[in-house]
């Protein structure tokens, strides 16, 4: 268990190198223009490869989607045979966390079984209702930690991301509504290319249906829902609003006092927590859905995920669902405004991963996966009469 804990230590230590080098951890705002020259690494965007897009053969974001609803005491409450949409009318744009375990600083642009695990995890659900865009990118890597990397390391998997969006707007968008989804570092990368490429341009806004940015510490100003990354795109307060982000960080105790998410030093500011299980406020129950494939076996992040204690209830399904297994209302106890879970008829306490300072960082989309997909829905649905 020792061994395990200091790999995952080194897994999520990247975070911290992350925001030594403007990603945006901790800050107030991410939007800062870079503006380092890069001295030892070339800042110039790869050519897109697409990890999941529309027709890509072998394609990890369009799996069966068939789930099972259990309860922890094992009673099967049913089976879903849900299908992804023949014809979504709106698309998602997704940016993965840190999974990479290759050992150069960036990683490159090989789809390696972390990146399909975690696009498996985090993303194919939402095929049920939109396109799945999801670009490779040169990504700080797990090797990259204890705040090594680079200004132009950290530039590189900016930039490769702000190009593939470019390449998504030109090429597949064609007036589409889209929905921004990422994950610690991709939540972080997003909250830049969102400040820089679309909260400024009104046309940019208009093809917003949401932004739900995890695990990535969304400043905003304090006592309001904006003001902070952006001064256009509000808070989500609902799941028929548009135009709005979905942010918070996940957490199964009162965070430490140096605790890595939840909490910003820049005066003014405070990190926007929203509950997806009740956007508009107050405690509400979570819909965890997790796929029954392990995670890409022997990488750092499978590692990291064991340490939860996640005790799923077994089923022969790909995915299994435990409706209202947890409730979940934000709070800003110890000071840093998170997403405190609580677990109710007989689901585990799932334990912080690798230290209390992260939280549940890892379970950040899982835990409440269900609740994310269902918002989505309806606000897709919300979005075309109104656009």
């Amino acid at each position: 268990m020792h061994r395990i804990r200091l790999i995952v230590l080194s897994v999520l230590s990247v975070f911290v190198a992350a925001a030594t080098v403007g990603i945006g951890l901790g800050t107030a705002s991410a939007a800062t223009t870079d503006t380092t020259t890069p001295t030892t690494t070339t800042t110039t965007p790869a050519k897109t490869v697409w990890l999941c897009r529309p027709g890509l053969a072998d394609n990890p974001c369009t799996p069966s989607l068939t789930t099972t609803k259990a309860a922890f005491s094992g009673k099967v409450l049913g089976v879903n045979k849900t299908q992804a949409a023949a014809h979504p009318k709106i698309d998602c744009f997704y940016v993965y966390p840190t999974v990479s375990d290759q050992k150069s600083p960036n990683a490159d642009l090989t789809v390696d079984p972390q990146q399909r695990s975690i696009a498996l995890y985090q993303a194919s659900m939402f095929s049920r209702d939109c396109r799945v865009f999801a670009p490779m990118y040169r990504q700080l890597t797990l090797s990259n930690i204890g705040g090594a990397a680079t200004q132009a390391q950290a530039t590189m998997a900016y930039d490769d991301v702000a190009a593939a969006w470019q390449t998504y707007l030109r090429q597949y968008n064609k007036g589409r509504g889209v929905v921004l989804i990422g994950h610690s570092q991709g939540a972080f990368i997003l909250r830049k290319l969102i400040a820089n490429q679309v909260d400024s341009k009104p046309a940019a806004r208009k093809l917003l249906v949401s932004a739900v940015l995890l695990g990535g510490n969304v400043a905003v100003k304090k006592g309001s829902d904006t003001g902070g990354d952006f001064h256009h795109i509000r808070a989500c307060h609902s799941a028929t609003q548009v135009g709005c982000v979905i942010a918070y960080s996940t957490f199964g105790a009162t965070p430490p006092a140096d605790s890595v998410f939840g909490r910003t030093t820049a005066a003014g500011m405070q990190v926007l927590c929203t509950n997806p299980a009740a956007l508009g406020g107050g405690s509400g129950l979570l819909n965890p859905l997790l796929p029954t494939q392990p995670f890409a076996p022997g990488s750092s992040i499978a590692a990291g995920i064991a340490l939860l204690g996640i005790h799923a209830p077994s089923v022969t399904t790909p995915w299994v669902s435990t409706p209202g297994a947890y409730t979940a209302r934000c709070s800003s106890a110890g000071g840093a405004n998170v997403l405190t879970i609580t677990p109710r008829d007989g689901a585990p306490l799932l334990h912080p991963s690798p230290l209390v300072t992260w939280g549940l960082h890892l379970v950040d989309v899982n835990i409440a996966f269900g609740n994310l997909v269902s918002v989505v829905a309806s606000e897709a649905a919300a979005y075309h009469p109104a656009h």
